[in-house]
């Protein structure tokens, strides 16, 4: 049976110990979370467990059991929106970064589910995922080299004060330009680039517990509190305080 499906879509899934083969027109990313999933992709035969996940191209056959307890973050991405992933191959080891991200998706979809909406960053979050998936594969994104040099300065100097007019003079292009070529080539502006990277470390600091919520703030481009707190209010539905009352 093969499915359809036009959106990204980010989830927690569990998995039954029956045995179940299908296809979809879409690709899929399956990471660990807990528990031990057993699949065939095509011919080839792996596990989804621990430090392992799997990437499962669309129109490709396959069939998967769990048992036991299990949980793993899925990501369902157009073919047409992420065409690289047919490259990849079907099962991969994952590198302490990937890991990390992806503890930090779970948990982002764990607050999802306790809120009344959902965040609206699910896009961002799973096409900043592709790109760590090929970096780790040695085989980085096709970027047209002034995108390169205008994303590789947003990762240095994401806590930095960064405008349009100032990135586009690094990357020797006008800031239309600019803008236009990088939601092609990465699916966001440079501006949404920037902030999701700077949501993501507020979310790593916070988590920490040794820095307060003034302290990320400034850790993370934001001099003024009120404007951090309404940004990640705004990007993760819960307040940067929630970790402080939880304790997390």
């Amino acid at each position: 049976m093969i499915s359809s499906n036009q959106h990204f879509t980010l989830a927690l899934r569990s998995y039954s110990a029956e045995t179940n083969r299908h296809q979809h027109d879409y690709h899929q990313l399956v990471l660990p979370v807990a528990g031990l999933l057993e699949m065939t992709v095509g011919q080839r035969a792996g596990k989804v467990s621990c430090q392992s996940a799997a990437i499962i191209a669309a129109g490709e056959d396959h069939d998967f059991a769990a048992a036991d307890d299990n949980c793993f973050v899925v990501a369902d991405i157009p073919a047409a929106l992420a065409p690289e992933l047919q490259r990849l191959p079907a099962f991969i080891q994952l590198t302490p970064a990937l890991i990390q991200y992806v503890g930090f998706l779970q948990l982002q979809l764990q607050f999802q589910l306790q809120q009344s909406n959902s965040a609206t960053s699910q896009r961002q979050m799973l096409l900043l995922l592709i790109q760590l998936l090929h970096e780790q594969q040695n085989e980085p994104l096709n970027l047209d080299r002034r995108i390169s040099t205008a994303r590789r300065y947003l990762d240095e100097h994401y806590c930095d004060t960064v405008s349009l007019a100032q990135l586009a003079s690094i990357a020797n292009l006008s800031p239309r330009q600019l803008s236009q070529l990088f939601r092609q080539q990465l699916g966001m502006t440079p501006m949404q680039y920037l902030l999701e990277k700077r949501m993501q470390r507020a979310w790593q600091l916070l988590e920490q517990q040794n820095l307060s919520i003034q302290q990320v703030a400034e850790a993370t481009g934001y001099s003024n509190l009120a404007a951090f707190s309404d940004r990640f209010r705004k990007h993760f539905d819960i307040p940067p305080s929630y970790f402080r009352r939880c304790g997390k």
